[in-house]
């Protein structure tokens, strides 16, 4: 697998959003950051994710795409899509309920303009680790099935001291 990064682009009002390789949770930092930007700019209105390029997703950045989609909600934008051409990736974004919150689709994107990749931030372990549980607490968030599947992540990451978080694997 190709270690994960994110591609970029602001086309008239749609923000593009191009997920490579592996994507995990060393990027939330970054993927975060630029969630945060994009909802402050009044001129975007709808959030196309491309998955076509995607090898892997793990639950910290599946819990960020879906803060897209509830984000999107909450400022009364267009329903989010998702491009996922990869049997693969198309089954886990359903099986966690994704169907519900994105339009998903197929075919690949095709776009005028050229996509950008977003630098790589470092976050504290502090800050990872509250990315981390904001994340599966969305996922947990969008249906029964999320909420019992990550209860005990959940559990663990709200009740671990940082001495003993030090050696836990989040996802």
């Amino acid at each position: 697998m190709h270690t994960g990064k994110l591609l970029s682009a602001k086309s008239q009002q749609t923000f593009v959003l191009k997920l490579i390789g592996d994507v995990r949770l060393t990027l939330c930092s970054t993927l975060d950051t630029l969630l945060e930007r994009i909802f402050v700019d009044k001129d975007i209105n709808n959030f196309v994710i491309d998955l076509s390029k995607t090898e892997n997703l793990d639950s910290t950045t599946l819990g960020l795409l879906a803060k897209i989609a509830l984000q999107a909600s909450n400022h009364g934008l267009a329903q989010p899509s998702i491009i996922s051409p990869n049997e693969d990736i198309t089954v886990l974004l359903e099986s966690m309920g994704f169907r519900q919150y994105f339009i998903l689709l197929k075919h690949p994107l095709t776009t005028s303009q050229e996509l950008q990749e977003v630098p790589q931030l470092a976050g504290s372990e502090e800050h990872i680790k509250a990315q981390i549980l904001d994340a599966h607490l969305t996922l947990m968030s969008m249906n029964e099935q999320n909420k019992e599947a990550f209860k005990n992540v959940v559990q663990v990451l709200e009740e671990c001291s940082d001495l003993d978080c030090q050696n836990t694997d989040y996802h």
